[in-house]
C-alpha cells in the first residue's frame, strides 16, 4: 500500500475501539493459561516495557514497519523476533517515550521523527514477568536504520501487504524459554516465525488497520 493512501487511513486510528483481547487470543499459545496461573503472585510485580510498531515509506513509497530479531543470549526472548522498544527507565516520564527512546536506541530512527498515534492493549509475559505496552507509530522518511550491536542481530522490514495476507498466519512448532517444543499459532513474516506476545500484539494491530484500510 502507497504510504500517502496509508497515512489518510490511520488518522481515523484514535477514532475506532481496540479490538483488544478479542484479537489477542487468536495468537495465544495453547499453554498460556497455565503460565499465567502459575504468576498469580509474580504479577503483583512485575515490571512495565514499551513497544513500538513503526510505519514508513520504503525507497518506492510503499508502507513498511520494522521488527528485529534479538541476539541470542541467556534469557526468556533469546533469538526471537520483536518491536523495537525495552523497559521503562527512571529517565522516561510515559510508557510512550520509553518505547520511542528504545526504537531510537535499537535502530537508530531519531525520535524527533516519530509520532506516536495511538497506545494499544497491553500484554503480560509470564516467563519476563513484564507489561509490555505497544504503541503505533509513523514516521514520514525511509528511515536509516542503524542496529543495536549487543542487542539486536537483525533488522526486519516487513511489507504491509504481506503482513495483512492471511496466508502470513501458520501454526509453528517452537522451542519455548522452558525448552519444551509446542505448536503455537505465529506470523511468518519474511522467513521469521513470530509468536508469543509479539503475535498477539501484531494480530490487534491486525485487526485494527482492517477497518481502516
Amino acid at each position: 500500500m502507497n504510504f500517502d493512501e496509508f497515512l489518510k487511513s490511520v488518522s481515523k486510528i484514535k477514532n475506532i475501539p481496540l479490538p483488544a483481547e478479542v484479537s489477542q487470543f487468536k495468537m495465544v499459545p495453547s499453554f498460556r493459561q497455565k503460565l499465567l496461573k502459575q504468576q498469580t503472585e509474580a504479577i503483583k510485580k512485575a515490571k512495565y516495557a514499551g513497544v513500538l510498531a513503526l510505519f514508513y515509506p520504503n525507497e518506492v513509497g510503499e508502507t513498511h514497519f520494522v521488527l528485529i530479531l534479538r541476539k541470542t543470549y541467556k534469557g526468556a526472548h533469546s533469538g526471537q523476533v520483536a518491536f523495537p522498544g525495552g523497559k521503562l527507565e527512571d529517565e522516561d516520564t510515559t510508557l510512550e517515550m520509553a518505547a520511542v527512546r528504545e526504537t531510537f536506541e535499537e535502530v537508530g530512527v531519531p525520535m524527533e521523527a516519530m509520532t506516536v498515534l495511538r497506545e494499544l492493549t497491553e500484554v503480560y509475559i509470564p516467563p519476563s514477568n513484564f507489561y509490555v505496552y505497544p504503541f503505533v507509530g509513523i514516521t514520514h522518511k525511509q528511515p536509516r536504520f542503524t542496529k543495536q550491536e549487543d542487542e539486536v542481530e537483525a533488522i526486519i522490514e516487513v511489507d504491509l501487504e504481506h503482513f495483512l495476507d492471511e496466508n502470513s498466519i501458520v501454526e509453528k512448532t517452537v522451542r519455548t524459554s522452558y525448552s519444551v517444543e509446542v505448536e503455537v499459532p505465529a506470523f511468518c513474516l519474511n522467513g521469521h516465525v513470530v509468536w508469543g506476545a509479539t503475535a498477539m500484539m501484531l494480530s490487534e494491530i491486525k485487526d485494527l488497520l482492517k477497518q481502516l484500510l
